[in-house]
C-alpha cells in the first residue's frame, strides 16, 4: 500500500479525482449540512478502503449496525467478509447521542477507547453530533491533538461535521487543523438535486485533485453512481 491509501473501485472515478487516494497519516474533514451526502461519501470511502486492503473503524451517530449493513448491501457494497475477518469494525453510538444532553464526558470517553483506534483508518460520522453538547475550545484542542498523534502513527482520521451543530470558532479549528478538507454542496434543480464535493484543501496528493467533483445519488438505491468534474 505504501504511503497512499487507495479507495479505488471500478464503478466510479472518486479515487482518481481525489488524487489517487489519501496519504498515510492524513487528517480528513468532510463538511456538509443535513442531507448533503456525508454518510454516503463515508460509506463509499469505507468500501473502497476495505477493497484496497485497508482496515477501517467506522463510528456512526446515524445508523444501527443492522441499518448500516442493510444500507451497504442496498448500494452493492458487500462488507460481511470484512466484518467477519476483523478488517472492519462498526461502532454505532446512537444511544449515546440521544443521551448527550445529560453527559459531558464524550470526548474523554472517545479518546480513552483505545480499541477504536487500532485500525489503519478511523471514520467518525458525524463527529459534531457526538461532541456538540460537551465541546469547548479547550476540549477541541485536546481532541484535535489526540487525532494528530494518531496521524503521527500513520493512521488516517476521517471526520464528518455538520457546521450548524458547532459554533463557528470550533468548526474553524477543525478546518484549519486538517490536511484534507472537503465541503459538500447541494443545489436543487428543476427536476433533480445537484451535489458537489468542493475540495478546499488537499495536502500530499499523489496525483491531480479535482477542485469540484460532481456526484449524484441514484434514487433507486442511494448509490453514488457518477463522479465527474464539473465546470
Amino acid at each position: 500500500m505504501g504511503n497512499i491509501y487507495s479507495f479505488e473501485i471500478q464503478r466510479d472515478d472518486l479515487n482518481r479525482k481525489l488524487g489517487g487516494g489519501f496519504p498515510k497519516g492524513s487528517f480528513v474533514l468532510i463538511e456538509g449540512g443535513s442531507g448533503a451526502g456525508k454518510s454516503t461519501i463515508s460509506q463509499r470511502l469505507t468500501y473502497g478502503l476495505l477493497q484496497n486492503k485497508g482496515t477501517v473503524t467506522y463510528i456512526s451517530t446515524q445508523q444501527t449496525t443492522k441499518g448500516f449493513i442493510h444500507q451497504m448491501y442496498s448500494i452493492d457494497y458487500p462488507i460481511a467478509s470484512s466484518l467477519l475477518n476483523g478488517t472492519f469494525l462498526y461502532i454505532p453510538v446512537i444511544p449515546l447521542v440521544r443521551a448527550a444532553k445529560s453527559r459531558i464526558d464524550f470526548i474523554e470517553r472517545l479518546m480513552s477507547a483505545q480499541e477504536l483506534f487500532e485500525n489503519d483508518i478511523i471514520i467518525v460520522d458525524t463527529i459534531s453530533s457526538l461532541i456538540k453538547y460537551s465541546v469547548n475550545t479547550e476540549k477541541s484542542l485536546e481532541l484535535i491533538s489526540f487525532f494528530k498523534k494518531l496521524n503521527g502513527m500513520g493512521k488516517i482520521i476521517i471526520l464528518t461535521i455538520e457546521p450548524s451543530q458547532l459554533n463557528e470558532e470550533i468548526a474553524s479549528m477543525f478546518r484549519s487543523s486538517c490536511d484534507i478538507y472537503c465541503s459538500l454542496k447541494v443545489k436543487p434543480m428543476s427536476n433533480e438535486v445537484k451535489r458537489t464535493i468542493v475540495v478546499n484543501k488537499f495536502t500530499g496528493a499523489k496525483g491531480p485533485v479535482g477542485q469540484m467533483i460532481g456526484f449524484r445519488i441514484e434514487p433507486r438505491v442511494g448509490l453514488v453512481v457518477e463522479i465527474a468534474a464539473v465546470g
